[in-house]
């Protein structure tokens, strides 16, 4: 069963519709949505679970590209540009190789159509899920007690983002229970039927310094988007849309135009 998508609407023109990645939201990608926004009609998605999007079972990416593929039916899109960071990317892939008049090119962020390997993202969320909200007053209180946990301080500025007041209480806007459980699907793939592929123009944007996206993955991509490009901006990590935007950006540019 499908669910109806939160979204941000920026600018006019052919349809884009921009996909995050996991404990993600729409807010995530406003800074790239208006930078592209006078070219085109740019949508941000909430993914289900995620942001401001109905809370759901089911996370595996049969069930997400179906909820992206029922928008753009609803909005009547017809066929959009689709640009996928992480999970978005991978719901992005399956939304291509399952409903293809949904989409007339593709960009994929830092991720591969494989199951991801070496990286456990699980501790992200068993940490929030953990975390004792009821305890505290301030979001100045929660960040405290996350950074204890993760060093990173733009992977808990992320992971804050998260964090919203409910008239008293603090609460998170995801649904760590329904994701905790959609965890294998989330790092998995869909499976691929025999000659099953996409054949629109593709683009893959991997960060110089990710593992996300291994050579041993570049035949697979191939074989499943025989029209990709796969590029990498130097320096840039799993968020390089955060990162190096001003690269990112021009890569996208180029393919776009």
């Amino acid at each position: 069963m499908t669910v109806e998508l939160a979204f941000k609407a920026f600018g006019k023109g052919p349809p884009l519709i921009i996909l995050h990645g996991l404990l993600g939201s729409k807010n995530n990608w406003s800074g790239i949505a208006k930078a592209l926004s006078g070219q085109f009609h740019v949508f941000c998605l909430d993914i289900r679970n995620h942001g401001e999007s109905p809370w759901v079972d089911g996370m595996d990416y049969a069930l997400l590209a179906g909820d992206v593929h029922d928008f753009v039916k609803h909005h009547a899109l017809h066929r959009a540009t689709v640009i996928g960071h992480s999970m978005g990317g991978k719901t992005a892939m399956a939304l291509s190789l399952l409903h293809p008049q949904s989409v007339a090119s593709l960009i994929v962020v830092d991720i591969a159509p494989v199951a991801s390997e070496g990286v456990d993202v699980r501790e992200y969320v068993n940490l929030l899920a953990e975390m004792p909200l009821a305890s505290f007053t301030t979001r100045a209180e929660v960040e405290n007690h996350l950074g204890e946990a993760v060093s990173d301080s733009a992977v808990c500025a992320f992971l804050m983002q998260n964090l919203i007041r409910d008239g008293e209480k603090l609460k998170w806007r995801i649904n760590l229970a329904a994701i905790a459980d959609g965890m294998d699907d989330i790092t998995g793939f869909i499976d691929v039927g025999h000659g099953q592929r996409f054949s629109g123009p593709t683009l893959f944007v991997a960060g110089g310094n990710s593992d996300y996206v291994q050579p041993h993955h570049h035949a697979v991509v191939r074989g499943l988007f025989p029209k990709a490009r796969i590029e990498f901006v130097p320096g840039a990590g799993h968020w390089l849309h955060a990162e190096k935007p001003g690269p990112f950006l021009e890569l996208l540019k180029t393919f776009l135009a």
